[in-house]
């Protein structure tokens, strides 16, 4: 199989590049220095001669706060490049795995959020990944895949929890929200999850994330004892929940946005869904033999 990636350098492209090293498919990774995919004329000019079965969306405008500001450029990359890449693939009968977020949700709901409730963004971020969701769904209804996902952290890039080690080992002490809960997750996982649905070509909207549930003050608590257990911390520090009210924001959170993956356990049946504290000890083991 001829699988083309889009993003070459972040977390996602890097889980997407282990988990395929070694596979027989002919994979290629191409980054904003190959290609504008803001531009559709520029997509057909790169990819055409590629002659992709598949193509993977790894790239995203992330900056949640920036993109309050930054609307034009999270726009673009979120939402017009999404609908260029559909058009393409429709065009070229490639089939699409496209990376979302549980920021499309207003995070009020209180349960898991299902695949098909109520799309309700409540920031600029959001409602571009939002509108790329729409395009994909409307260009390529059957020949797609959408995968939201949500808190993706990696050995590679920067994180919540490469963020977090740092303060710990700086910092006399820390507070972090507790009134925000949602499921930390490995970028591998995410990854393997992505190349199930390209090798099996699974149309559809799914929602995949690690298992289990966490405030982002239990997800440090976490971080702090397996970063004293695994020697990448020298000393514990205080670690003092606060709510949200105490730490303002330009971008609005969503409060909880714990996503239902009953439909994903099925669909990628190979993935292995694991508990988040699981996920992040694999992969601070990683840091560590990175030291």
């Amino acid at each position: 199989m001829n699988i083309v990636i889009i993003g070459k350098f972040g977390q996602l492209a890097f889980e997407l590049s282990r988990e395929l090293e070694n596979s027989d498919h002919q994979v290629t990774f191409l980054g904003r220095d190959d290609i504008d995919i803001t531009h559709a004329s520029n997509v057909e000019e790169k990819l055409s001669p590629l002659s992709a079965d598949v193509l993977i969306n790894a790239s995203a405008y992330t900056a949640v706060d920036k993109a309050e500001e930054d609307t034009e450029a999270c726009n673009a990359i979120n939402a017009v490049a999404v609908k260029n890449l559909a058009t393409f693939c429709k065009a070229h009968g490639a089939f699409m795995v496209h990376v979302s977020t549980d920021y499309v949700f207003n995070g009020h709901k209180g349960s898991p959020y299902l695949t098909d409730d109520p799309i309700e963004p409540q920031g600029a971020y959001g409602k571009s990944k939002a509108e790329g969701e729409k395009a994909l769904l409307e260009i390529l209804p059957d020949a797609s895949c959408l995968i939201r996902t949500a808190w993706v952290y990696s050995s590679h890039g920067n994180n919540f929890v490469k963020t977090m080690l740092r303060l710990m080992a700086d910092k006399p002490q820390l507070t972090v929200i507790d009134d925000q809960i949602g499921t930390p997750t490995w970028a591998k996982g995410l990854a393997e999850a992505c190349v199930s649905a390209a090798e099996n070509k699974t149309s559809g909207v799914y929602h995949w994330t690690d298992e289990g549930v966490a405030s982002w003050y239990d997800f440090a608590l976490a971080i702090q004892e397996l970063g004293l257990e695994k020697g990448l911390l020298e000393s514990a520090i205080p670690v003092l929940p606060i709510p949200s009210s105490q730490y303002p924001t330009p971008a609005k959170r969503p409060h909880y946005s714990v996503l239902d993956k009953q439909s994903a356990r099925e669909a990628f049946a190979t993935c292995n869904p694991t508990h988040w504290r699981k996920q992040l000890s694999s992969m601070m083991d990683e840091l560590k033999a990175a030291q």
